[in-house]
């Protein structure tokens, strides 16, 4: 459904707000399934246990892509998500189709590919282009090379701290 970008709120999107509810509400029993709910205190201690749970789980990008809704990869989604809102001060967003200004489906029954229908986190004045993709995130951690070919060997902590702070630290380093 083509929605204009001036007039879209993408922070009020009906299935939005209805699956954040879902995930406030669903976390305690998220947090328990996911290894004990004392662990998933928004640390980075809690983020290394995720990043273990989901390495222990899954061995491929296309794993996480296929069960991208169920239970646990949707709280997974939800917590990385909500480290960094509750971190960097950023909001849930469901963004349209940057190149076609329509609002796909919420998390569609197929996935289409080049198509972002999950939701993302950005800063609140964030346009078209600058935000994060949790589930994204969670590929990524299975992911062996970029799309150059180069080896990737992240941690998930190293990614929720260091994504989209260098801008932020060469302005540190030329003041």
């Amino acid at each position: 459904m083509p929605a204009p970008r001036d007039s879209y709120d993408s922070t009020r999107h009906p299935d939005l707000l209805a699956w954040l509810t879902e995930r406030q509400t669903g976390f305690e029993r998220w947090a328990h399934e996911a290894g004990g709910v004392t662990l998933f205190d928004f640390s980075n201690a809690s983020l290394d246990a995720l990043e273990d749970r989901v390495r222990e789980t899954y061995t491929k990008t296309e794993e996480i892509t296929q069960q991208r809704r169920t239970f646990f990869i949707q709280g997974a989604v939800w917590y990385i998500g909500e480290v960094l809102c509750r971190r960097k001060g950023w909001v849930w967003k469901f963004e349209p189709d940057f190149n076609t200004g329509e609002v796909p489906p919420f998390y569609g029954e197929t996935e289409a590919p080049g198509l972002l229908d999950t939701p993302c986190v950005g800063a609140p004045e964030a346009g078209p282009g600058e935000h994060w993709y949790p589930l994204n995130t969670l590929r990524r951690l299975l992911a062996e090379d970029d799309e150059f070919g180069n080896p990737i060997d992240e941690r998930l902590v190293g990614m929720v701290e260091g994504w989209y702070d260098e801008d932020e630290d060469q302005e540190d380093d030329e003041g």
